[in-house]
């Protein structure tokens, strides 16, 4: 029978907590240190017509600096829009009444996620209450379809060929409209 040495014993027994304890960081950096448990946030809603790409766990910015993240997102079955709740970390109770949320892109194809532009009035968003002032996702694909499909810069269309097809009582002139 072999003996084991006392030394590779705890290096064994070093590494494995070493590894356990890089588990244990990682786990917590994923779940930005929070563990689900909610004691120190706050909830808002904020109505949506288009989320476009945001998902639940998105972070919530304000200038760019994460202060919270999307709780939850659900369908208001009367008015057919998306309600998304925001937890919003404790330590920034006082955004405005008039604080507003925008759907943004973080870069051209990042991650999506809520911007909050703070207003100006005196009386904070409380607990439970909504964000009135919102604007949806604003979909790349259909922007980039709009353009293709619109005629390049002559966007006047159908309407002013039919306003040159015109015959008018004047004669023509070479003097542009605005010299005359």
């Amino acid at each position: 029978m072999t003996t084991r040495s006392p030394r590779i014993e705890f290096a064994v027994g070093a590494f494995l907590l070493l590894a356990l304890a890089s588990l244990l960081v990682l786990a917590l950096a994923s779940t930005n240190g929070s563990f689900g448990f909610g004691g120190d946030r706050y909830e808002i809603t904020a109505r949506f017509t288009n989320l476009g790409p945001l998902r639940a766990n998105a972070p919530v910015k304000v200038g760019g600096v994460t202060i919270g993240q999307v709780a939850a997102i659900e369908l208001d079955p009367v008015r057919l829009d998306s309600v998304v709740t925001l937890s919003i970390d404790k330590r920034y109770d006082q955004l405005p009444g008039d604080t507003s949320a925008a759907i943004l892109t973080s870069g051209l194809l990042g991650e999506s996620y809520v911007g909050l532009a703070p207003g100006g009035d005196p009386l904070p968003l409380q607990p439970g209450d909504e964000i009135f002032l919102t604007q949806p996702s604003v979909d790349l694909m259909q922007l980039v379809g709009r353009y293709m499909f619109s005629g390049g810069g002559d966007n006047g269309g159908a309407a002013d060929d039919a306003a040159a097809e015109q015959p008018t009582d004047e004669p023509a002139s070479d003097v542009p409209p605005y010299l005359q």
